[in-house]
């Protein structure tokens, strides 16, 4: 596995985490919104980071056997310290992972361990907040405004 593999998608997510610091700052600090509201901002943030550093691991290469194995001398993809060799690669696009199967007929499951938990994560944290927005918002709605009626 080359070296960008393995460090590229921790980078990726660091770069777009950065990238969406300075838009959460300025919101933040000129609107005023309330935790939940911040909250669903940060858990679709890091639901999106994952994704797309879990994207960029295993979908965005050219050749996803690149992923599973070292590629030979004569073309063959083969598992190092083993003498299995690769059969074919599977890519799966939610979550974004890459399953390699191998000639000795097990599978393994190519991707960035951290990814899937923080897609997760990220996922349940905003559903929670945006659905507890909706329902502080409809509250809102129902409750009377004033004092008509009591006239």
């Amino acid at each position: 596995m080359a070296l960008f593999a393995l460090f590229g998608p921790p980078a990726i997510t660091l770069l777009l985490f950065l990238i969406g610091v300075f838009p959460y700052a300025l919101w933040v600090t000129r609107k005023k919104p309330s935790r939940k509201a911040r909250l669903a901002a940060v858990g679709s943030a890091a639901a999106l980071a994952a994704y797309g550093a879990g994207t960029f691991y295993g979908l965005a290469y050219a050749n996803p056997l690149d992923l599973c194995a070292t590629r030979t001398a004569n073309g063959d993809y083969v598992d190092t310290g083993r003498d299995y060799s690769l059969e074919s690669a599977t890519v799966h696009h939610f979550p974004p992972s890459v399953t390699c199967h191998w000639s000795s007929g097990y599978s393994t499951n190519d991707g960035a361990f951290w990814t899937t938990p923080l897609l997760y994560a990220g996922l349940a944290c905003a559903t929670v907040c945006f659905t507890l927005i909706l329902i502080d918002r409809s509250k809102r709605r129902r409750a009377p405004r004033g004092n008509a009626l009591d006239a």
